[in-house]
């Protein structure tokens, strides 16, 4: 089972409404799925994009939910961002219905009689999130290319393997790919599907690729040649675009939530109350931090 809420720490700082999914809101304290009442167990986290918690039913079955934003920002209206990430997860999910180590999803999340369009459910994968420390061995990295495998052959870009905390590692060892939030597929239709769209698919798939790579290289190194750890680590176009501009644009962020006393000066989480997995701090990695 995962870890109890901890009690609150005075030293934690929650976010400002504007830079929290649901605002001043928390998630529902039930949901209705599939025809079963589900309560609130914890809350994993609550960030700029959603509010994600697990929830139990009276017989212990456990599910995910993951509310996505409604809070304005200032006087930007969000909720149509919400719906929309709620039913791209949903669509991916439900095109690797039948891949193993994919959670399933279950349908539309009902809350006090109303349908949540912001939120998304799925399967809890019990586990903890792939960290730098996790041991794993070659066959763990032979079930994850299958995973990427499948995805890639939905046509689709899984796009989000840089986090490592996006893979969980279950009680068996195996990873699970979760949060299809950014992920990418062309439209079915032109233009969205026009030769545009399917380069960006290419460029997209080869930067998954590179990411399993980094991870394979790192934490299998002492299987590796130097000259085939450099090989597996040598980025491709879009991972260099992003170097060039999505880190710095990272790196503005963090200056941002550290001004704000969300962060300390290193950057890291270690004062902020449920934020994203990403900077969780390395001590609560190992114990609460499960989805």
């Amino acid at each position: 089972m995962p870890a109890p809420t901890p009690p609150p720490d005075k030293k934690l700082r929650k976010r400002p409404a504007w830079l929290r999914a649901l605002g001043n809101a928390e998630p529902p304290p039930s949901v209705e799925v599939e025809g079963r009442t589900y309560r609130l167990e914890i809350t994993f986290k609550h960030d700029s994009w959603a509010a994600t918690a697990l929830y139990a039913d009276s017989a212990g079955a456990r599910i995910t939910c993951k509310f996505n934003r409604v809070q304005p920002v200032f006087i930007i209206p969000m909720r149509w961002l919400g719906r929309t990430l709620a039913r791209r997860e949903a669509h991916f999910l439900q095109l690797l219905a039948d891949v193993p180590l994919v959670p399933d999803e279950l349908g539309p999340v009902i809350a006090q009689g109303k349908v949540l369009e912001n939120a998304v459910a799925r399967r809890f994968v019990d586990g903890a999130p792939f960290r730098n420390s996790t041991k794993v061995d070659p066959h763990f990295f032979e079930q994850l290319r299958g995973v990427l495998d499948a995805v890639h052959s939905r046509g689709m870009a899984y796009v989000d393997l840089h986090k490592r905390e996006n893979i969980i590692v279950d009680t068996e060892g195996r990873p699970h790919l979760i949060d299809f939030q950014v992920s990418y597929s062309p439209g079915s239709r032109w233009p969205w599907n026009g030769r545009v769209a399917r380069s960006l698919l290419r460029q997209l798939q080869e930067m998954d690729d590179y990411h399993y790579r980094k991870h394979y290289a790192r934490c299998l190194k002492h299987h590796l040649s130097p000259d085939e750890y450099e090989r597996l680590l040598e980025p491709t176009g879009l991972v260099r675009w992003h170097r060039k501009f999505g880190v710095p644009l990272r790196a503005l962020r963090r200056r941002l939530l550290t001004a704000l006393h969300l962060r300390d000066r290193s950057g890291q989480a270690s004062s902020e109350l449920e934020p994203e997995d990403a900077f969780r701090s390395s001590k609560k990695a190992g114990s609460g931090d499960r989805r």
